[in-house]
This record gives structure tokens, sequence and C-alpha cells, in this order.
């Protein structure tokens, strides 16, 4: 009798030990339509798995460095990839899903390291056709769609991300492909930064890339940073801090000599900033990793709606 209150005792201690360690990170479910030139950023975590739901069989996947993160797809579930980093350290990479019917589905994977209170991680992203959301107009994604806590929230309800967040991030990258004069900067690959727009906290900022040179260019996917040089102890020291995109699209990754492609990025601009730093954003092709473009991005006060 003492042997078994001494195993309830420690189950209920095993139970309440994993309620604390799963309220270190902030589950999040996101329904994105499946679309071509899109990109979608995961937020991975160690010690989590992150599971990808595609409407249809996957046939193949793709991970960019495999010694950081690990895919893996069973023939039971035809419709599911599992991901998650193989390391503690903070690490990037990108992911290439392949559907039975030649659909592909481009990831950037992002960890940040060891697990951190209320770290934000993808536990599921389903992949779902137009038609679909159309039919569940209450499924939305974070381009298109509502990210969900799993966990219970506390506090007022806040009403769910609707469509015009959709709706105004391609509008704005249709301006961007529009605009027949941007200020290029750069020598054989020239980039440009276009207008802003502010929504839910939310700013959308447009951008230009053209192959100025004659080979084919392959485009990483772009970052934004803070840099500028440091006060105090540091003071004459050069130091930059990236500022995280929550999502963005480009209509091709791949440029042919002279070909121009447009996108968009999606970020929570930095409420305030010393006056010697700089929001940048950062263009870089696959093989000069060492040249990026730092573009200037005009840092303006946080307002709702209206250009910045």
């Amino acid at each position: 009798m003492r042997m078994q209150l001494v195993f309830v005792v420690y189950a209920m201690a095993g139970i309440g030990v994993a309620q604390m360690e799963s309220g270190k990170v902030i589950p999040i479910v996101t329904t994105v339509p499946l679309e071509d030139g899109a990109v979608t950023v995961l937020h991975l975590e160690p010690g989590y798995t992150t599971s990808v739901r595609l409407p249809e069989e996957v046939s193949s996947v793709v991970i960019g460095n495999p010694a950081t993160f690990k895919a893996e797809h069973s023939e039971a579930e035809p419709r599911l990839v599992f991901l998650k980093p193989t390391t503690v350290q903070p690490c990037e990479s990108n992911a290439l899903v392949t559907t039975k019917s030649g659909q592909e589905i481009v990831l950037h994977l992002v960890s940040a390291g060891k697990p951190s209170m209320n770290a934000r991680v993808d536990f599921l992203v389903e992949y779902r056709r137009r038609q679909d959301l159309a039919i569940y107009p209450d499924a939305q994604s974070f381009l298109i769609s509502e990210t969900r806590p799993l966990s219970p929230v506390t506090g007022p309800e806040q009403p769910p991300v609707r469509s015009e967040q959709a709706d105004l991030i391609g509008k704005k990258l249709e301006e961007q492909r529009a605009s027949s004069s941007p200020a290029w900067e750069g020598t054989e690959l020239l980039a440009a930064v276009g207008k802003s727009v502010q929504l839910n906290h939310q700013t959308i900022l447009g951008f230009s890339v053209l192959n100025n040179s004659k080979r084919v260019i392959e485009l990483l996917p772009p970052q934004l940073e803070l840099s500028g040089t440091g006060h105090g102890a540091g003071a004459g020291k050069i130091k930059a801090e990236p500022v995280p995109i929550s999502e963005y699209r480009v209509t091709a990754r791949r440029l042919a000599p002279g070909q121009r492609v447009d996108g968009v990025v999606v970020f929570e601009r930095p409420a305030f900033k010393e006056s010697a730093e700089q929001l940048q954003l950062q263009i870089v092709e696959a093989e000069q990793l060492d040249r990026p473009i730092l573009l200037p991005v005009p840092f303006a006060p946080n307002s709702e709606g209206g250009l910045q």
C-alpha cells in the first residue's frame, strides 16, 4: 500500500513538471494558403516537433542544412511532415516540400536555440488551397489567417486577424511590381525598397531586386537589422541587431540575367531606437554571403494605417 502511494505521488509530481515545462513556450497553430512564390517562416524550438500538413500526399522533403534540422515523413501519414532542430544553438535553414502533383512548398526554418520563456513555437502549420479557405472562412493564416495559442488565454478575447491583412499584403506586392523606377542600389545585384504601410502593429515593406549580371543569381531570404555605433562602454563599436521578419513573399528566388523580382516583408517595427541606429533591409545572393546589399528603411513612429 505504501509503495502504491509513493508511486501515485511521483506520478502526480511528474505531471506537474510536464505542465510547468509546457508553459515555457506559446504553442501556435496556423492555416496557410497554398500558393506559388510564397515562403513561410516556421519558428521551431529544441525539444519540440513542428508538424506541417499538406492538402495532398508528400513525395519528397529536402532540408538545406541537415546538420541543424531534421525532417521526418511516413507513408502511414502521407500528408504530414515533421520538423525539429537537432542542435540547441541558434540556427536557420530552408526546406523544400514537394507533393505528388508537383506543388512546391518553400519553408524558412528558424530556431532561437535553447528554449526561452514565452517563446512562440509553431506546433502545427496546415496548408489549404484557396477554395478550401473560402469554404472555411474562420481558418486564417498569418498572412491570410489567424494564429491561435493552444493554451488558455486570460483577459478579453482578441479578434482574429482577418483577410484585410492578406488583401493589404497582396496589394502592396502588386504596387511594388508596378513601380517603374525604383531607387536601385548595388552593381551586379541591384535592390531597392519601396513604401511601407502599417496594419495591426505590423509593418509591410515592399522591395525589388534586379539581376544586372550575366549569370543566374539565387536569392537568400531577406533580413532586417538595426545597426549603429555603440555608446558608453561599447563606444565606437559597430553593432547590428536582427529584427524578426514574421513573413515575406517574393515573386521568384532565382533570377536570370536582366530579370527583376519583387517582394514584401512583414515585421513589427522596433518601438524606439538610438539616434545613431538605422533600420536596414539586407538582400544577399547565395554565392556572395559576404557582399550583402544594405538598404535603409525609413524609421517613423507607429501609426495605424497610412503609408510610412
